[in-house]
């Protein structure tokens, strides 16, 4: 707590005013951070009608968090802490809202009932996290932007192949 305190250039005890315990300070900033990654899916997700542009805005919503938001991608993918039912919890939280963000617009999209959309979601959210925290570790091979671009075409093929609903 006194580094977290001196990074934030606050003393212990107003740190201690605002969260009781480390545990609790790690809640507040996952929760932070699972907000952040489900408003930038959600984005995605409504930027655009062209379902071609919401599968590359989705996987480009992932590089960019693991890219720029490396503290938070690691409280949320890399802590010691997941097993923690509270971190479980926020972090399964998270991972909901990104996936219902998805999976909504694939079922209103596609002639695909919700549970069917909901584990192709799955699918393509596992491949965008999985693939961007691989770039995150060999980021001298590709940009962010070619590595999505990559990761997002393999994606957009597979998906594009779900008929339309038409009307």
């Amino acid at each position: 707590m006194d580094e977290i305190a001196d990074e934030a250039g606050v003393s212990k005890p107003v740190l201690y005013q605002h969260f009781a315990s480390k545990l609790e300070l790690y809640l507040a900033l996952l929760d932070h951070a699972t907000e952040e990654l489900v408003e930038r899916v959600a984005a995605a997700m409504s930027s655009s009608r062209n379902n071609k542009e919401r599968v590359y805005g989705a996987v480009r919503a992932y590089f960019e968090f693991v890219d720029h938001d490396s503290d938070a991608y690691r409280l949320l993918y890399q802590s010691d802490l997941r097993n923690d039912p509270q971190v479980d919890q926020i972090a399964a939280r998270g991972e909901r809202g990104a996936i219902d963000a998805i999976a909504q617009a694939i079922a209103e999209d596609t002639q695909m009932d919700y549970p069917a959309a909901h584990l192709l979601t799955v699918a393509v959210i596992g491949a965008s996290e999985a693939s961007a925290r691989g770039w995150l570790s060999g980021t001298d091979y590709f940009s962010r932007s070619d590595a999505t671009d990559l990761v997002a075409a393999l994606l957009w093929r597979g998906i594009s192949g779900f008929p339309a609903r038409r009307g």
